[in-house]
């Protein structure tokens, strides 16, 4: 009977902690650990998963940009990682974050969007560009991210804040994936 009464005395005093809990007999089980704890483990596993929808979240946040700016951005670097790394290991990346497919077909269309400008180092890159499939690459890149209104010295950035989302035992995989195919973009 004393074990009722103080097991009765700790779920009332820790009702903020538990107020999730649908009944205080849930809250009652769960405090001597007869409740289902099985959800709530699954759902903290998932959390910890990398996503599409959570790096964006990121770079929204982390990075001040809008979330077309955080899709198509990250949309442009995962198809230069998709263009250097075998289709073995993008579909192992892809498995990781759910949703990177999504991302790719968030990149703008350069096809659609006028050339950029021809003077300075930009108009040097896109000749260059002509003559380089790898400097080609690089210059989508960046022409995309100037197409989202960012400045390419964001791309650093956005690969620096993906490095660090995926800085987890479950995204340690795609990160590794993620920095390989960089390669030269990071060079």
């Amino acid at each position: 009977m004393k074990k009722l009464i103080v097991l009765l005395t700790l779920s009332t005093l820790s009702s903020s902690v538990l107020a999730q809990e649908t009944s205080w007999l849930d809250s009652l089980k769960n405090l001597v650990g007869l409740g289902e704890a099985k959800e709530q483990t699954v759902e903290a596993a998932t959390s910890a998963m990398p996503s599409a929808d959570g790096l964006v979240g990121m770079l929204t946040s982390g990075l001040g940009v809008n979330n077309n700016q955080a899709s198509g951005g990250m949309g442009a670097i995962l198809n230069y990682v998709k263009g250097n790394v075998s289709t073995d290991q993008f579909g192992q990346l892809a498995k990781s974050i759910p949703g990177v497919d999504g991302l790719i077909g968030q990149m703008p269309d350069l096809s659609k969007i006028s050339s950029a400008s021809e003077d300075g180092i930009g108009g040097l890159l896109n000749k260059a560009a002509e003559y380089s499939d790898s400097l080609k690459s690089i210059n989508d890149v960046k022409n995309q991210f100037e197409a989202l209104g960012l400045k390419p010295e964001m791309i650093s950035q956005f690969i620096s804040a993906a490095q660090s989302y995926l800085n987890t035992e479950q995204g340690q995989q795609a990160k590794k994936i993620l920095t390989d195919g960089l390669g030269k973009l990071l060079g």
